[in-house]
């Protein structure tokens, strides 16, 4: 009810779609903006679990789930690269929420789905490369967001994982580990 007072459009298709668990609501104003409503978790590429996160930050989401936002998809484009380099660039990696980006919490998603792994993994080794090759880019900036980069990785590595992930990982490429985002919206 507050999207529609506020001049916004229900999206009924994917209602109908996510019912459940994802919204999609549009405005039609001069502005075209849409919001996104995620119930319980992000389901993209991967599910991104919310349930006792929200409470975590007060206007938004978690950092680590920010991150984890942009890290889980399979065909990342070069704004979610910069969102990401921006969010590495303006917090630390911790092992708590507090105005960090927690990466005990990524590496504790990580290691308990294979899949997620190889998305985050890969997705970060491309931040790595983008950062490398960004011309605009300060040398202290690129080094720090470099060594965030290796921190994330380190503290993902050294997680313990699943039984399940461990024979997943097993299979590794062979087998599509991922959704589709444009077979939900089908």
């Amino acid at each position: 009810m507050l999207f529609m007072n506020l001049g916004y459009e229900e999206d009924f298709m994917v209602s109908r779609l996510f019912g459940r668990g994802r919204l999609l609501f549009h405005d039609k104003s001069e502005n075209k903006r849409h919001c996104d409503v995620f119930l319980d978790k992000l389901e993209f590429c991967h599910d991104i679990p919310f349930k006792d996160r929200l409470e975590v930050d007060e206007l938004t989401i978690p950092l680590a789930e920010l991150i984890l936002e942009k890290m889980q998809i399979v065909k990342i484009n070069q704004k979610d690269l910069i969102d990401t380099v921006m969010l590495l660039r303006e917090h630390e990696i911790g092992r708590t929420d507090s105005e960090t980006i927690n990466g005990r919490r990524i590496a504790q998603l990580c290691a308990a789905e294979w899949g997620l792994w190889r998305t985050v993994t890969m997705n970060l080794g491309r931040v790595g490369e983008y950062v490398s090759s960004a011309d605009k880019l300060h040398k202290e900036d690129k080094q720090d967001v470099q060594s965030k980069i290796e921190q994330l990785l380190k503290l993902i590595e050294e997680e313990p994982k699943s039984t399940g992930w461990r024979i997943r990982a097993r299979i590794g490429d062979k087998r599509k580990w991922y959704r589709d985002v444009e077979e939900l919206s089908r």
